[in-house]
């Protein structure tokens, strides 16, 4: 079987970086186009050189694309990668339900496939025991961490985790707005029925914590990323193999590995 001919949109990111450099190391992968807004020209390997042209890069020949770029352009990715008949994996945070709709609906009208979510294994996993835990204990809320100077609020790994989590069991609160004393935002946000709550502040690694209660018992699922992007190269290059031959969204990568 050929290898699979893969397109890094955001080449020259955190991530971008790493996952050329797994690419490169596959045996059943080979870099065909590196996207990044900076560096044009600059040398990948492989005979690969970074283009600002993601349109051109994906029609030369490539099977899937893998995305770490920004939330104002991810929608423009998509469609471009769709239009193509190609599938993507969005390691881009900033979407939302609403957002992965209408990406589920636009990959099956197009015949492809997409994956989305947090590509690092261990917050892969705090999705899957999350979910175990959501089916049997109904109240939870979510905490999640980020440096000072992090603009967004949640985290996309927190606010994905809140709506997967809702969606097995919408948690259960048991004092509504309107029974608080003093403002409903010291409560935090809303995701998929449950409050998440987000803290700023320097010294602060990411980190994202679901809490389940029941009386007399609490129960803590934890995720921490420590500095090294290069978690989110094997998920990611796991992601890209599985979307080939998949047809619409599959959110998390937890859903990839306990298929």
């Amino acid at each position: 079987m050929p290898p699979l001919r893969v397109c890094i949109s955001g080449a020259l990111g955190a991530v971008g970086q790493h996952l050329i450099r797994g690419v490169h190391d596959a045996p059943d992968l080979v870099l065909v186009a590196a996207v990044a807004r900076r560096g044009v020209g600059t040398d990948v390997g492989g005979s690969v050189r970074i283009t600002d042209d993601l349109a051109a890069a994906l029609d030369s020949g490539v099977d899937v694309v893998v995305d770490y770029t920004h939330p104002s352009v991810i929608h423009e990715h998509i469609a471009l990668a769709f239009e193509r008949g190609i599938g993507i994996v969005i390691g881009t945070t900033g979407l939302a339900d609403a957002d992965f709709d209408e990406i589920d609906a636009a990959a099956r009208a197009a015949g492809v496939g997409a994956a989305t979510g947090n590509m690092a294994i261990t917050a892969a996993l705090l999705q899957h025991l999350g979910k175990i835990a959501a089916a049997h204990v109904p109240h939870w809320e979510v905490i999640e961490y980020g440096g000072a100077t992090k603009p967004d609020v949640p985290s996309g790994t927190a606010r994905e985790l809140a709506e997967l989590l809702g969606r097995v069991q919408r948690p259960v609160v048991d004092l509504a707005s309107g029974d608080l004393y003093g403002p409903a935002e010291a409560r935090g946000a809303v995701f998929g029925g449950a409050h998440v709550h987000s803290i700023r502040l320097p010294g602060s690694s990411p980190s994202v914590e679901v809490v389940f209660g029941l009386p007399g018992q609490r129960l803590r699922i934890s995720y921490d990323m420590q500095s090294d992007s290069s978690i989110f190269v094997d998920g990611s290059l796991l992601a890209a193999r599985r979307v080939v031959g998949h047809v619409g969204l599959v959110r998390g990568l937890d859903s990839l590995l306990f298929a």
